[in-house]
């Protein structure tokens, strides 16, 4: 053999031998030591989300999950995608045995207050601060709910006003009706619908956070004022079984007993609300941003046309701001304290993929108002969705509840509400929950 053929031969045989090697540590893209062809690591990262529904946000929020698995290879996500009615108790219940997934949808306040205390959740500073132009470009106040001392556990994905009167502009019309802006106007408003048997006002209170969170929540600021509240829930100077509390209860209860919600409303949860309303069954409902993007999906575009969005109405003598909205800034994705290593660089990337400036824009877009600096292309969205986005733009914002008081206390008020709007008297109930805060306070 020609001693030129001869190397280039063995050349070629080594060659083989090597890509042989190499074929055997690569399977399914795979290189050697566990990492991925470009030398990254590779990772398993679990994500715990409420992404479940048909609506626009959920669709647009499951397509980044999905886009950022395609981009990432190295990573392997476990994901659990949990419908919403059910994923706080969920949570909560891993999260009492220690167990949490590495990323998980979470709420501000209360939520973060007792996972960091627990040693469940690690900051994020350091990605916030790695992105300085990200950090600057959320809303004043973003973090708040998310910030103890220093550390800031989450930056929100959304924003969530809970106390948005939406109501059917040809079913008031035709009844000689405006938008109610007193409470009079309201039980006006229900004395004439009813007297033409229209549902008055749509409620789906199954799981018993709805009449707290989009009804009382706003009704009992208007009535005791924020100042009383945040005295009473941290038990300084003020307490859940003061008069102002007491007559909250009762205004709530006036409303049920004038028949301003369809019959079985604790028995229907928040989507068939908001589809009850949609299809002009009820004549108004009270219910959160979250209801946008539900109702982009859903609804007809004759439906959308008829809707129109206000504020809770004013409380005679009422001690609030009656030009208000109450809300919280939305969840955010939390980060457990055990995830480190190459794991949590893979998590801060995904962290960014669902929260950053793209992520933002396509979110608002997707009829889910958010806590971040976008401009609103109104031809993206539904005229629904540009009138609360103007609304909410134009008057403050008020402490939800739940987003105050512990888990315990709010359950208490939660159930509380139930009772009270099947006939439970407003002593028993502010007693019920003076004690479970007193419980707590012990």
């Amino acid at each position: 053999m020609n001693k030129k053929l001869s190397i280039v031969a063995t050349s070629l045989v080594t060659a083989s031998l090597v890509l042989a090697a190499c074929g055997n540590n690569t399977e399914a893209g795979k290189a050697p030591n566990g990492s991925d062809n470009n030398g990254k690591e590779k990772v398993t990262l679990s994500i715990w989300h409420n992404y479940t529904g048909d609506d626009q946000r959920a669709q647009t929020m499951r397509s980044i999950i999905e886009q950022y698995q395609k981009d990432h290879p190295e990573v392997e996500l476990d994901v659990q995608a949990i419908p919403p009615d059910g994923y706080r108790t969920r949570l909560k219940t891993v999260a009492a045995a220690n167990e949490m997934p590495d990323l998980f949808v979470m709420w501000p306040g209360v939520m973060t207050k007792e996972f960091q205390a627990g040693n469940l959740l690690q900051p994020v500073n350091e990605l916030l601060d790695s992105k300085p132009e990200w950090k600057e470009g959320f809303l004043p106040g973003s973090f708040d709910g998310f910030t103890i001392g220093e550390d800031i556990f989450s930056a929100p994905i959304a924003l969530s006003p809970t106390s948005i009167l939406f109501y059917n502009k040809s079913i008031l019309e035709a009844n000689g009706l405006q938008p109610p802006k007193t409470w009079d106007d309201l039980m006006n408003a229900v004395g004439v619908l009813k007297e033409k048997k229209i549902t008055p006002i749509s409620l789906g209170n199954k799981a018993a956070w709805l009449a707290q969170s989009s009804i009382f929540s706003s009704l009992a600021d208007r009535v005791t004022g924020t100042e009383w509240f945040l005295k009473a829930a941290a038990q300084d100077g003020a307490k859940f079984t003061d008069p102002e509390f007491v007559q909250s209860l009762a205004y709530l209860q006036e409303l049920g007993n004038a028949g301003a919600f369809q019959e079985g409303f604790n028995s229907i949860d928040n989507t068939q609300m908001e589809q009850y309303f949609a299809q002009g069954k009820s004549a108004m409902m009270i219910d959160g941003g979250w209801a946008l993007t539900n109702l982009a999906a859903s609804a007809s575009k004759e439906a959308l046309d008829q809707m129109g969005a206000a504020v809770l109405p004013s409380i005679p003598g009422g001690k609030g701001d009656p030009n208000t909205i109450s809300g919280v800034v939305g969840t955010g994705i939390g980060m457990s304290a055990k995830v480190d290593g190459a794991k949590k660089q893979a998590a801060y990337d995904l962290m960014y993929a669902m929260a950053g400036p793209d992520a933002q824009k396509r979110v608002l877009e997707s009829n889910q108002l958010v806590s971040y600096k976008v401009d609103l292309d109104k031809s993206k969205v539904t005229p629904i969705f540009a009138e609360v986005y103007e609304l909410v733009n134009s008057v403050t914002r008020t402490p939800v509840y739940d987003g105050v008081l512990s888990s315990a206390v709010a359950d208490e008020l939660n159930n509380g509400l139930q009772e009270l709007l099947m006939g439970g008297k407003p002593e028993a109930i502010a007693k019920k929950v003076q004690a479970a805060i007193e419980k707590e306070s012990k």
